[in-house]
């Protein structure tokens, strides 16, 4: 059987990189490479084999995400979302539960789910809501005003996040799992951006009605701790990874062509390139280190739910935001005006535009904010090893 990685990388050189520049260029969904996904049933990589998915590792899963990005960002920060909503379902046991049975349905129908947590009044405060659920005991109806929906008009599903009933509080959430056909989008705000315009996030009005079992039954506070943070920060660095390794990777192809010019076989962006493959193997560490961790802790709740595994989640999201833009101006560089125009085998600058949307997916300087508490209760680690 080919391998999630194998399937993925096909995908990306025989589709994602030909519509690459249209779908930047055009800020329009991919929907070539999201439908070459569904086909070789990569989006139910991560759902178990006992619920008709790939029974894919957390690990498999990002390897997919850094791999597509590499020809396409925006097509993998679609599935590294998709990815995030997936592992916020996977925590329920019993096949007759209502999440595992629509694990299932997305597994067989290869559902693309997106989400809806920003709202108006609250920005990307995640762990807060202003809409609320109204449940009559059988079933359950919502409006919130998403300031953003990535790829909501083309997704197949929606998770959303809301206040448990009108009298909770704003951080009293749950999560609720729609279909599409349960909830209808006006359209508020198009997405018309310096990059990532591929992924579609409009703004819309969500309105929506179903029956109950579909909201989730543990907490929101739960979900975003054990698996939707975690998971977001590690396949986002994935998809920032992917465009810092193309990146470099045609940097190097610049110097080599130049260096073959050249009698002495030598280029002005030699040493450059050097710092620029150092700062990748540095991310990469880092990252893998990250998945590492948080493979670890899935098995350990006491360290799944520590101020330091919290710590080390977002210092990864934090420094890997920041060296995708660092690496990808090193190439800028080494490229000169060749990497700036956008016509050349060696542009970047869908790269870098790309690149500069990671900080500001959760501000780092709101996470920063949230830290300034947990640092203070974190021990530091007695050993080199932990």
């Amino acid at each position: 059987m080919v391998s999630a990685s194998d399937r993925a990388r096909d995908i990306g050189i025989k589709i994602a990189a030909k519509y690459a520049d249209e779908v930047d260029r055009d800020a329009r969904f991919p929907k070539e490479t999201i439908d070459a996904l569904k086909e070789q049933e990569l989006l139910s990589l991560l759902i178990p084999r006992s619920l008709g998915g790939g029974g894919g590792s957390l690990l498999e899963v990002a390897e997919v995400c850094w791999i597509l990005a590499q020809y396409c960002s925006s097509s993998a920060m679609i599935l590294a979302m998709h990815y995030i909503m997936t592992a916020s379902m996977l925590e329920y046991e019993g096949l007759e539960s209502w999440p595992c049975l629509f694990m299932m349905r997305v597994a067989a129908d290869q559902l693309l789910l997106a989400s809806a947590t920003s709202e108006a009044g609250i920005g990307g405060a995640l762990r807060n809501s202003i809409c609320a659920i109204k449940s009559d005991g059988t079933n359950f109806t919502l409006e919130k005003d998403a300031t953003v929906i990535s790829y909501g008009a083309q997704a197949d599903g929606i998770m959303v996040t809301a206040r448990r009933c009108p009298e909770a509080a704003t951080t009293d959430q749950v999560m609720v799992a729609l279909l599409k056909g349960q909830y209808g989008l006006e359209r508020t705000a198009q997405w018309n951006t310096l990059g990532m315009r591929g992924t579609c996030s409009d703004g819309f009005k969500l309105t929506a009605k179903g029956p109950i079992e579909q909201i989730l039954p543990r907490p929101f506070a739960e979900i975003a701790a054990q698996s939707m943070l975690s998971t977001s920060h590690l396949l986002w660095a994935c998809v920032w990874l992917g465009i810092a390794t193309d990146a470099v990777a045609r940097a190097r192809s610049y110097v080599r062509s130049e260096a073959q010019k050249n009698r002495n076989g030598t280029s002005p962006g030699t040493m450059r390139l050097v710092e620029a493959t150092n700062l990748l193997q540095m991310m990469k560490a880092n990252l893998l280190l990250g998945l590492s961790d948080c493979i670890a802790a899935q098995e350990d709740e006491a360290k799944l739910m520590s101020f330091g595994f919290g710590v080390a989640m977002n210092n990864i999201k934090i420094s890997a935001s920041q060296s995708v833009i660092q690496i990808v101006n090193h190439a800028l560089m080494i490229c000169g005006i060749h990497g700036y125009k956008n016509d050349t085998a060696f542009s970047v600058g869908r790269h870098m535009r790309d690149a500069l949307s990671a900080p500001l997916m959760i501000n780092n300087d709101r996470i920063m904010g949230n830290m300034s508490e947990m640092i203070l209760g974190h021990r530091p680690a007695k050993g080199l090893m932990g």
